[in-house]
């Protein structure tokens, strides 16, 4: 068993925590018994968000009763005070209890202070104080606004983007939260499934003390795959090794992450797998990213106005557009039955 420290929380949990994004997509009784079974299976720590629909009112069913035995994470994108105090009611309500573990500003587009404006970093001081928080924390896309956080010294987690694809800049925010005691939260451990092998993302990850990853779950062959490394966990070999070395040589560089904060297109272009189609085929070529239906998706990239506004909503900066048009072309030449 590997157990890790999230900083100054002292939350000390197995190097597996379950993400709940997913259990939006299955019924609440289907939700219900995979948190079940991820908590009898050793799985103590759930990040949630008041953002991902009815996922925090399917925590709520599942850990009703049994509250003090599990550490729950929800986040508030509230941009004001007012919101703050609103989504908190909300997330209480919804999640059966009243009190948060850890509350989370969800991928702020600054680093909410004390005496910014915003009045946030005050409620959530305010949250606290009254318990109904237990710790802060902070999640991000952008590397200035992660940096800042943790310069700051007013968060006690981070919760950011980190796999073997991550890159020098992702590597220096793990150390720069290890120096500063603050928790570290891998969250698209899998690149949003531009990783196929879990044991490799593990093992990679297993070698930051200081990092807890937190899989998207809403399979029950996904949670049984995940619960193994509980009491087996993978470890560094050279076969694993030379995998992360050959997916790191494809993947590496200018691709869409999947994070979906470009969304909505005003034409209705699913950007965050249109834009890494051609990725997700080298992947795992699959004739469900082949059929009528996503033909015609990809077709309403022929439809895009170029405005812009995928482009300056990316939080890795990238040429969005730009992606779109050369995932298209790659789309039809798979179509056509050319390689890629």
């Amino acid at each position: 068993m590997t157990k890790v420290r999230l900083g100054k929380t002292e939350i000390t949990v197995e190097k597996n925590a379950f993400g709940a994004l997913p259990v939006q997509r299955v019924t609440i009784e289907e939700a219900v018994r995979l948190l079940r079974m991820a908590y009898d299976g050793g799985m103590r720590f759930f990040d949630t968000a008041r953002f991902y629909t009815d996922s925090e009112i399917k925590l709520g069913a599942a850990f009703e009763g049994m509250r003090e035995k599990v550490y729950i994470a929800t986040k508030t994108g509230a941009t004001t005070a007012e919101q703050f105090w609103k989504d908190l009611d909300v997330s209480l309500h919804n999640l059966r209890t009243d009190y948060v573990d850890l509350y989370q500003f969800h991928n702020p587009a600054f680093c909410p202070k004390p005496g910014d404006g915003s009045g946030l970093y005050e409620a959530m001081t305010e949250a606290k104080e009254k318990g109904m928080v237990r710790h802060v924390g902070i999640t991000n896309h952008r590397l200035s606004v992660a940096m800042e956080a943790i310069q700051s010294g007013l968060y006690e987690t981070l919760q950011f983007p980190f796999c073997y694809l991550s890159t020098e800049k992702d590597l220096e925010l793990v150390k720069a939260c290890k120096d500063a005691d603050m928790g570290f939260i891998a969250m698209k451990a899998l690149s949003g499934g531009l990783i196929t092998n879990s044991a490799a993302a593990y093992a990679y990850l297993a070698q930051f003390d200081n990092v807890l990853p937190i899989w998207g779950i809403q399979r029950e062959s996904e949670l049984l795959e995940f619960l193994s490394y509980i009491n087996e966990p993978p470890v560094m070999t050279k076969e694993i090794q030379e995998l992360i070395e050959k997916d790191r040589k494809e993947l590496l560089g200018e691709f869409c992450r999947g994070c979906g904060y470009c969304m909505p297109c005003p034409v209705g272009i699913e950007i965050n797998n249109a834009a890494r189609m051609s990725l997700m085929l080298r992947r795992a070529p699959s004739k469900a990213w082949l059929t009528e239906s996503w033909q015609e998706k990809m077709k309403l990239i022929e439809k895009c106005l170029h405005c812009g506004k995928c482009k300056s909503k990316c939080p890795y900066g990238l040429d969005t557009p730009t992606l779109l048009e050369k995932n298209y072309k790659d789309y039809q030449e798979i179509l056509a039955g050319k390689p890629i």
